[in-house]
């Protein structure tokens, strides 16, 4: 028994054959201090899987380095992916690689798109980005511009050197805030999030520290499920108390995950081959449907209400809040 889909942008799935294929880097160009963009295309040709505005794609780079990136092309062009990719120097080395390693012809192994950022029918878009969180915004711009909805951007950075797209931002006219921080200081969410109504929607991306303030205004004044939001980093989550559970398959095999180690792990172990990326619920790659039971939920990935709805789970850092969860596996 194992898992063989995955999920993608277009909301249906992709085998992994698929969801699993080589690219070729066609271009390669500097969109801001430490920020390099990347064009890919199929290595021998031929379209690529359909995406849609907050999708995502990992990177599979080597030495067991798989990174993702928000796709921030235009999803009508199924030639070419475009990723932004920022240089973390005190990162893991997958940011270093891309940018010392992925130049014109070279190539790289790519899964997905996945899409757990999607972008919501609404009436108004408030978009809120910091840093690299630019590039899922960039494409959902793009999208409700075409479909002639309001929208606002406030766009926050270190400097305007470091923020990639800003000239091209700029030229969308007042509707775009760019928000450099050193001349500006922290992002004003108060006077950004200041008209919360029912028919409009927030999206976020960016820093850790500018997605719980949004979250905290939000959640005090805006009605709940207006915040969609996607994290680079995962939550934190206390561990301490965490026990063994079971889980059943549905051919009926039983699997114990011990305290200290999570189903992912399990079920690998036991040769299930389960489609995973980032390890620590940020990425939604291995998204497994629950049967029977309820989830502890300890993803980036699921909104508070997919998670209250309990129809799937991230194995590899969610739990059970029960003695045995049946999963669709």
């Amino acid at each position: 028994m194992t898992n063989t889909t995955a999920r993608s942008g277009s909301n249906t799935d992709l085998t992994l054959e698929e969801a699993h294929f080589r690219a070729r880097v066609a271009a390669r160009e500097d969109l801001a201090d430490g920020v390099v963009g990347l064009s890919l295309t199929a290595e021998h040709g031929g379209p690529l899987p359909a995406w849609r505005p907050g999708a995502h794609v990992d990177l599979v780079l080597g030495d067991g380095l798989v990174r993702q990136y928000s796709l921030c092309g235009d999803p009508a062009d199924r030639t070419h992916y475009r990723v932004g990719v920022l240089l973390e120097p005190e990162g893991r080395g997958g940011s270093r690689r891309i940018h010392e390693e992925l130049h014109p012809g070279a190539t790289v192994e790519v899964r997905g798109p996945r899409n757990h950022f999607r972008l919501e029918e609404a009436e108004r878009y408030v978009f809120v980005a910091g840093g690299i969180g630019i590039t899922p915004i960039l494409a959902m711009i793009e999208q409700v511009e075409r479909a002639g909805r309001r929208w606002t951007l406030v766009y926050g950075g270190r400097t305007r050197r470091t923020m990639a797209f800003a000239d091209r931002l700029a030229a969308l006219g007042p509707r775009v805030r760019l928000w450099p921080q050193d001349e500006l200081g922290l992002i004003d969410l108060p006077a950004a999030l200041a008209d919360p109504a029912p028919d409009a929607a927030v999206y976020t991306c960016g820093p850790e520290p500018l997605l719980r303030a949004v979250e905290d205004h939000c959640g005090a004044h805006w009605p709940a499920g207006s915040l969609h939001l996607e994290r680079f980093a995962p939550k934190q989550i206390e561990t301490a108390g965490d026990t063994a559970f079971e889980i059943e398959l549905s051919d009926g095999q039983v699997l114990t995950v011990p305290a200290d180690r999570s189903a992912l792990d399990v079920l690998e172990e036991a040769g299930h081959d389960i489609l995973s990326s980032c390890r620590e619920g940020t990425c939604g790659t291995c998204e497994v449907g629950i049967v029977e039971g309820e989830a502890d939920h300890r993803d980036s990935v699921l909104t508070p209400e997919e998670q209250a709805e309990n129809s799937c789970m991230m194995v590899c850092v969610s739990r059970a809040a029960c003695p045995r969860l049946v999963l669709d596996l």
